[in-house]
């Protein structure tokens, strides 16, 4: 009863396995005529899945000891066609664990081979002539299932036992069986073992090519964050703005309006520049905006820029740093003033953002810098998504980000790089996700 399930188990298994590769050949026709069309690289073939029912016509080298059973040639033919019900049944168990790795190096395996070994060398030993053609089915078996460092001892003492027993009845003839066991035994293990490396290879592929897809989801939706949340912030503190300018001032309001206009026109280029990942941020567009910004909100800004000019990927780790920051201190501070000062030498450059506001909270907030302007104050430190993100932006480029209140009062962020970055950091890199 245990056997059937066992067989029903396998044969369950085979189905499904070829199921799968039926629904993957049709994706490879329809890719195939779709690549043909296009003119793509044309995919690649998947092979047929690899069964215990490849290794089972092999079997049919046995028909000539089951022709000598029903001829009448193979004294007490009961025990003969005992030893072949014995022998096949235990190459079928063999084979049908053979692949999968922890089924084949199971003890069991192993005594099941050892069994193979015995009947083999007493329906060899005893009758000669075709029941000698079970040593390469054992050297078959032997090299599916003892892929791997003992293969090699395996194989040697297969072929030398096989040799031995058949020079009973052959002579030096009985070599032929012994190297012909040992090429089995080799030649099936490198195949199988080929076989398995090339899936593995390929589900390594396709794993990696899952893992670029969720990097560039992630990328995107980083970016769209980091966008999004200062264009909002500083579309609120604009509009607040011409709505306490309008009654007294309409041009000063209107002014504002335009201001608004042209950020959300900028809002949207960034964003299709996020989505193809070609985005990289000037440090001098950056400081204008913070400029702009801080006057609609009322903070006093105060920017100070030397040192030599900057490398492309540098000025675009920076100019995060000054989006994020400043979208921070109108938000979150309550500060009147805010200076912003890029100090570079030879070696690196160093961007300070600070404030004269009363939320201390020691950096250690959760705010995201999407929320709205009455929420309150609170400051984000690397708690929250955004300097988290540009801590790790930074780290990957050779640099770091320090965030925190200031000795003197308010909150400071300090980041440094080398000046070096352009050749430290890759677009790729400049875009890596961070932990979420």
């Amino acid at each position: 009863m245990y056997c059937m399930r066992g067989v029903r188990s396998r044969l369950r298994e085979w189905q499904t396995a070829q199921e799968r590769w039926k629904a993957d050949m049709r994706a490879f026709r329809a890719s195939e005529k779709e690549a043909r069309r296009t003119g793509a690289k044309v995919p690649e073939q998947p092979g047929p899945p690899p069964t215990a029912f490849s290794l089972v016509p092999w079997l049919l080298m046995g028909l000539g000891a089951f022709s000598n059973l029903f001829q009448g040639k193979t004294p007490n033919p009961w025990v003969g066609g005992l030893g072949l019900l014995a022998f096949n049944s235990l190459y079928i168990y063999v084979a049908a664990r053979a692949f999968v790795k922890e089924k084949r190096q199971a003890t069991s395996t192993r005594v099941a081979l050892a069994l193979m070994a015995v009947i083999t060398c007493g329906l060899a030993g005893g009758y000669g002539g075709s029941w000698e053609l079970f040593f390469p089915l054992l050297g078959l078996a032997t090299g599916a299932a003892l892929r791997g460092e003992h293969l090699r001892w395996a194989g040697a003492a297969v072929a030398t036992l096989a040799g031995a027993v058949t020079a009973g009845h052959d002579g030096w003839n009985g070599l032929n069986i012994g190297y012909a066991t040992w090429i089995s035994t080799m030649v099936t293990a490198a195949i199988l073992s080929l076989s398995e490396a090339v899936r593995e290879l390929r589900a390594a592929r396709e794993q990696l090519a899952h893992q670029a897809v969720e990097k560039e989801r992630l990328r995107f939706s980083r970016d769209l964050h980091d966008l999004l949340g200062h264009t909002m912030s500083v579309i609120v503190v604009k509009s607040e703005a011409a709505r306490r300018l309008a009654p007294r001032d309409m041009d000063a309001a209107l002014a504002q309006i335009t201001d608004i206009e042209s950020v959300g026109r900028q809002a949207l280029t960034e964003i299709r520049e996020a989505v193809t990942g070609y985005r990289e941020g000037s440090l001098g567009t950056e400081l204008d905006r913070a400029r702009s910004v801080l006057d609609a909100a009322g903070v006093e800004p105060v920017v100070g820029r030397s040192g030599d000019p900057l490398a492309p990927q540098t000025e675009a780790l920076l100019g995060w740093v000054v989006r994020e920051a400043v979208t921070n201190v109108v938000r979150h501070s309550g500060a009147t003033r805010c200076e912003i000062t890029v100090d570079g030498n030879a070696e690196r450059v160093r961007l300070t953002v600070a404030d004269n506001g009363t939320d201390n909270d020691n950096g250690t907030g959760t705010g995201t810098g999407t929320g709205t302007a009455d929420e309150g104050p609170r400051r984000e430190g690397f708690g929250g998504t955004g300097l988290k993100g540009l801590n790790e932006r930074l780290g990957a480029a050779g640099g770091s980000l320090r965030a925190g209140p200031s000795p003197r009062g308010g909150f400071t962020v300090t980041a440094e790089l080398p000046t070096e970055a352009m050749e430290l950091l890759t677009s790729a890199a400049a875009t890596e996700p961070r932990e979420r």
